[in-house]
């Protein structure tokens, strides 16, 4: 699969019908530095690794959270930084996390699932784990 930021954000792009890769740009922005402030460790690093230049930085230097979001909130914190509604916002995160979940492999998937509270899944276009 093709990691080029132009192919990230024509995935983002096709997948949350945006008119324009400006706007899967700025989805992607504000996505990952939210997905970023949550992650710690090797998780971050490796899931920074995958992405293209540019956009790994966004996840590696996020400024960490005080807490866990649930996947609520973390709709509304992305609503919060794009100006865009409840269900704008939710299009957005699910545009670029489902993305990156077509991205990452099932084990670094389930290790970033791991750790955000239940409930994640279906902003990366997955089931909750049995």
């Amino acid at each position: 699969m093709d990691t080029s930021l132009e192919a990230l954000l024509d995935r983002v792009q096709e997948r949350g019908s945006f008119t324009s890769r400006q706007q899967a740009a700025g989805a992607v922005e504000n996505v990952l530095l939210v997905l970023g402030s949550h992650l710690v460790g090797d998780d971050r690093t490796d899931l920074a690794r995958l992405l293209p230049d540019g956009c790994g930085a966004l996840v590696a230097e996020a400024e960490p959270a005080g807490e866990p979001l649930s996947a609520e909130e973390f709709v509304d914190t992305v609503a919060a930084r794009t100006g865009d509604d409840t269900t704008g916002a939710r299009r957005v995160v699910t545009s670029v996390l489902g993305t990156l979940a077509d991205v990452a492999d099932d084990a670094l998937l389930r290790r970033i699932l791991t750790q955000l509270p239940p409930g994640h899944s279906g902003l990366f276009g997955r089931v909750e784990p049995v």
